[in-house]
């Protein structure tokens, strides 16, 4: 193994990191910090230096190499993301949501009937590299992490047998709201994980899932889960923060395409 330590001797290369802009800009700006409405599909950070694009490029495009992202989302729900405008800010904004510090409100499209307000306390675990037939990242086990969320049906739409719910989580794992919805027999419409079969989620994670049968198997291209709202205080200041995007209406008329029952 290479000595960190040892001189080195000869040219060598430095590669560095250049954002670049596909014009997103922030909706909200303070300071320190900036919030950005993050589309589904965009990865938050790079996956390695050959990806070509994600939201870190707009940040440190805009507000210079050391603007970084705070905390994440999945690559495909889309909605509120909060990135700090310097160092000192991103340890205090990390650290508040660490802490719990950061309330964050999400709406979703689910399969059937969610017919009550409820809040699943169940605990979540990583799955182990064993299975490799199943693959699925996230499930529920009592010997897993606390995980609690709140779940409160908004509107139930028959002729999708669809609901439209809001999700608050009270703690932050990894597909929290995914897996909990499943595990409630209400998986996110468009989830190609959370409620398929393992053949299908293999296929979806080797991306060999064509779009056409992801649409069949699970009602839409996309998964249907948005991040909606941010409150939180910095610097003895209160911040409530509401997505821009109509995305009850996006979601409704994405399925109902699907459904072929426009109306």
């Amino acid at each position: 193994m290479t000595d960190s330590s040892a001189e080195i001797n000869g040219p060598f290369e430095f590669i560095t990191f250049e954002p670049c802009s596909r014009n997103l800009e922030p909706i909200f700006v303070e300071e320190d910090f900036a919030v950005y409405e993050k589309p589904s599909g965009l990865l938050i950070h790079p996956q390695n230096r050959y990806t070509p694009y994600s939201l870190v490029d707009e940040i440190k495009y805009r507000f210079g190499k050391d603007a970084n992202i705070v905390h994440r989302i999945d690559q495909e729900t889309s909605g509120l993301v909060l990135a700090a405008r310097n160092k000192v800010a991103e340890r205090t904004l990390k650290i508040m949501f660490q802490e719990r510090n950061v309330q964050k409100e999400y709406l979703a499209l689910v399969h059937g009937h969610f017919q009550a307000s409820t809040t699943v306390d169940i605990p979540l675990t990583r799955l182990g590299d064993e299975s490799a037939v199943v693959r699925m990242l996230v499930k529920a086990d009592p010997s897993g992490k606390p995980s609690q969320t709140s779940l409160c049906p908004i509107r139930y739409f028959k002729e999708l047998d669809a609901t439209l719910i809001r999700a608050i989580p009270y703690t932050g794992r990894q597909h929290q709201i995914r897996v909990h919805l499943f595990h409630m027999k209400h998986p996110i419409v468009g989830d190609p994980i959370y409620g398929q079969s393992s053949e299908q989620i293999v296929k979806y994670l080797d991306r060999l899932l064509l779009e056409d049968e992801r649409i069949r198997l699970t009602g839409a291209n996309r998964l249907l889960l948005h991040a909606d709202f941010l409150r939180f205080s910095y610097k003895n200041q209160d911040f409530i923060i509401q997505s821009k995007r109509d995305f009850a209406a996006e979601a409704i008329a994405a399925h109902y395409a699907v459904c072929g029952t426009l109306a």
